[in-house]
């Protein structure tokens, strides 16, 4: 029988907050203190400081049943990001919805090691960047708000998520190109200066294993990497002969324990100088980047 979260008349947030926590922790969700507290600052329209200082108050009457129906929701393993419709990204504030990946804490080191190799390479400059497999949109986005002499094209298979995208570009101010298509196809014939990626990569078979709000919720084609997790990276190493030269700069993100495996897919492209392995903040290797020092 599943359970089902009523917060009854005259409760406090506080006690909205302790009520949300407990049931989300019986029904196995993980974190449940954060994620009642991130629902309960969703229906209240509150957050930070003035969340805080509003918990001693009365929870609102005619925001009852949008909190149980919030709180049922994420009970039942749907992510708390697609049931309030955001999530933050190195700062900047992202739409998601169940046509996107939610965005990870792990990608803003992505983020951060592009920019970082991209000023070295062309200090002052204005190279195209293109995120290949966008999503949300967070990586282009992001890119085009903090670089902003940088041109940043994204490509996606998904209308849907380019849609989004879209959304999430024009929300942030940032000037993206979209372009509907197969990895690096959308980009045949032309010179791209920096190849960035966080294709799917969770093996076939590992999918079933996944957190429930992963396997249950988040979209298969964004997850599904083929047989061993590294099928978009071949298939972007063969796709590199489609554009008019090999990109100087290539990040990609990968799994746990494809480090070595993509590394040695740039090191027989030979196309880059330098292969770089960049860990996480958990130590993981997750990021992988090929440089070549001369244009």
């Amino acid at each position: 029988m599943r359970l089902q979260f009523q917060l009854p008349q005259g409760s406090s947030n506080r006690e909205a907050f302790l009520k949300a926590s407990s049931f989300l922790e019986d029904c196995g969700v993980l974190e449940p203190q954060n994620n009642a507290r991130l629902l309960l600052e969703y229906v209240l329209g509150l957050e930070g400081a003035a969340y805080y200082m509003a918990l001693p108050d009365a929870f609102p009457a005619e925001r009852i049943s949008a909190f149980e129906e919030a709180v049922n929701r994420k009970g039942q393993g749907e992510p708390a990001q697609y049931i309030i419709g955001r999530q933050e990204f190195y700062g900047l504030p992202f739409m998601v919805s169940p046509a996107v990946l939610i965005p990870r804490p792990e990608t803003e080191l992505l983020v951060e090691a592009v920019m970082l190799h991209g000023d070295r390479l062309w200090p002052g400059g204005t190279p195209l960047a293109a995120d290949i497999g966008t999503g949300s949109g967070a990586i282009a986005v992001t890119l085009a708000v903090k670089r902003t002499g940088w041109h940043v094209e994204a490509s996606d298979i998904s209308p849907e998520a380019l849609a989004v995208a879209a959304q999430n570009a024009a929300a942030n101010g940032a000037a993206v190109q979209f372009r509907e298509g197969d990895l690096l196809a959308p980009f045949a014939g032309e010179r791209v200066d920096i190849l960035v990626s966080n294709p799917p990569y969770i093996p076939a078979d590992d999918i079933a294993g996944l957190q429930r709000e992963v396997r249950e919720h988040e979209p298969r084609t964004a997850l599904d990497g083929g047989p061993d997790g590294l099928g978009p990276y071949r298939t972007m190493m063969a796709q590199l002969a489609l554009l008019a030269a090999p990109p100087r700069l290539v990040g990609f993100e990968l799994g746990q324990g494809q480090a070595e495996d993509v590394a040695d897919l740039l090191r027989v492209a030979g196309h880059w100088d330098e292969i770089i392995v960049v860990p996480d903040l958990a130590g993981i290797d997750r990021h992988v980047m090929g440089i070549r020092n001369k244009g």
